[in-house]
């Protein structure tokens, strides 16, 4: 750690945007420690006793924004933290803490044995952990440059639990699962998820579902679905989600929000009015990432020859890697769908979403950001690195769809309360020091489709836990100090 690290860091002269989504104000913070100590104006002349000028580092942060450290409502974060704990991609947006084991798909509890893992968006030789105290040590032992708090993937404990995912569960299977759950669950994790869109939990009936978010609900957690259906049949599986979260009484996210397929533009102006009639009756949020296209594991469904796929990874053929799939098509003399069977296993960005659609849910006052990034594809999505300062440089000061206040409070308070992460996402005099120091006239991402792996512009001091842990406008970005924490299930505050 440097020696200004070790020293109380008083950001000064700022605008401080507290991550509630109130006023923001002119002033000073106070770090020492690994805790916010005082907020105010000329905090220099008021120092906390005890703490001399000589031993404070001040930092000048006019015409700059003092925030607190995004949190990342939505990754498959859970394996990278271990093999990559620097964690540039994240760091160098200012997200100070990420959300894993989305999608029902989390590392605990599952150790894989000959059969394959849960899907491929986590790492093929990555599940080695039986239970989330082993996840929990690995994470604590490597301690990357974030923190990490996790979701149990619904489809994780399907693994863990059954010999076969083409059915429901079995009475056995259920309980089964409902005990690793509740292990995990004691062990701090915030909640569970679900994937059920894809082919290893499609079969889990509602009801194996419900049965596993009231273990969820009797300790507190939260529950996060990527619903059943995101085209045609969205609004059932919204009813489903909706119904399975009322039921267990247990609090709702629904995963990256969108209505998918040319067949569905223009559905969020149904989808919008029915969540908020469900919010009327439950607690219920969603995430979302600011672009027209996804990002998951080829599937020949989604390759319908009428939208753009971009080609991110291909284990049979990693030179088409970067590429769209109707131009490989044409090169092989194949049909788009052909040509993704020859591909797969792989991976694709599917631009199946429309622009005004997410401009709708992205403004809903209900919507916290995640971004959704797979850190593992060859060829990413841009999300994975330009997420958080594209929603700034897009949608706050290029669209002007919700003030500065909002887009940061989208980032961080809301964020922490609907995932129950404790102590931090609000600027508080004795919360956590996750803070975040950044340029609102120059922040934007640079992370494209075809140069996915683009450090963002405008973000010049992260703070994770106190430690200076990021600083911009260097030679050569890079991460300074590693002080994340796997954290624990908590009230938010």
């Amino acid at each position: 750690m440097s020696e200004s690290n070790k020293k109380a860091v008083l950001l000064e002269a700022g605008l401080v945007v507290d991550g509630s989504g109130g006023p923001s104000w002119p002033g000073d913070v106070l770090l020492q420690g690994d805790r916010i100590v005082a907020l105010g104006e000329g905090l220099r002349e008021r120092l906390p006793d005890g703490l001399a000028l000589a031993d404070v580092e001040v930092v000048d942060c006019r015409a700059k924004v003092i925030a607190p450290g995004f949190i990342d409502a939505h990754t498959h974060d859970d394996a990278i933290v271990l093999r990559d704990p620097l964690c540039l991609p994240k760091v160098s947006q200012g997200i100070t803490t990420v959300m894993t084991g989305n999608c029902g798909i989390s590392l605990a509890p599952y150790r894989t044995p000959q059969s394959l893992p849960p899907l491929t968006l986590l790492g093929a030789d990555s599940f080695k952990h039986a239970t989330m105290a082993e996840y929990r040590a690995a994470v604590d032992a490597i301690q990357p440059a974030l923190n990490v708090a996790a979701l149990v993937g619904h489809t994780t404990l399907r693994f863990a639990a059954m010999e076969a995912l083409d059915r429901p569960a079995s009475a056995d299977e259920l309980a089964r699962m409902e005990a690793l759950l509740d292990g995990c669950m004691a062990d701090g994790a915030h909640g569970m998820s679900s994937g059920l869109f894809y082919e290893e939990a499609f079969a889990a009936p509602a009801e194996e579902v419900t049965a596993l978010a009231r273990v969820v609900s009797r300790h507190g957690g939260v529950y996060a679905t990527h619903l059943r259906s995101e085209m045609q049949q969205i609004i059932e599986a919204l009813h489903e989600a909706g119904d399975c979260a009322f039921e267990a009484g247990v609090p709702l996210v629904i995963s990256h929000h969108k209505c998918a397929g040319p067949a569905n533009w223009g559905r969020t102006k149904e989808t919008l009015p029915l969540i908020e009639s469900l919010a009327q009756r439950q607690k219920i949020a969603m995430d979302v990432y600011p672009y027209v296209a996804g990002s998951t594991v080829l599937r020949e469904d989604l390759v319908d020859g009428v939208i753009d796929v971009l080609l991110t990874w291909s284990d049979p053929h990693p030179e088409m890697t970067g590429r769209l799939i109707s131009d490989i098509a044409h090169e092989w003399g194949v049909s788009e769908q052909d040509a993704c069977l020859r591909l797969k296993p792989g991976g694709a960005c599917y631009f199946q979403m429309q622009e005004e659609d997410v401009e709708r849910v992205i403004s809903h006052p209900l919507t916290m950001i995640g971004s959704d990034g797979l850190p593992h594809d060859r060829h990413p999505h841009p999300r994975l690195w330009g997420a958080f300062p594209r929603v700034f440089a897009r949608y706050w000061r290029q669209r002007r769809l919700f003030t500065l206040e909002q887009a940061v409070h989208k980032m961080t308070g809301m964020t922490a309360r609907n995932l129950r992460i404790a102590d931090r996402g609000l600027l508080r005099a004795g919360t956590m020091a996750d803070v975040v120091v950044f340029d609102p006239e120059t922040i934007a991402d640079t992370a494209t489709y075809d140069k996915p792996h683009g450090v963002s512009l405008g973000v010049e001091r992260v703070f994770v836990n106190g430690v200076l842990a990021y600083r911009g406008g260097e030679a050569e970005a890079r991460v300074l100090a590693r002080a994340g924490r796997m954290l624990t299930r908590g009230s938010a505050i």
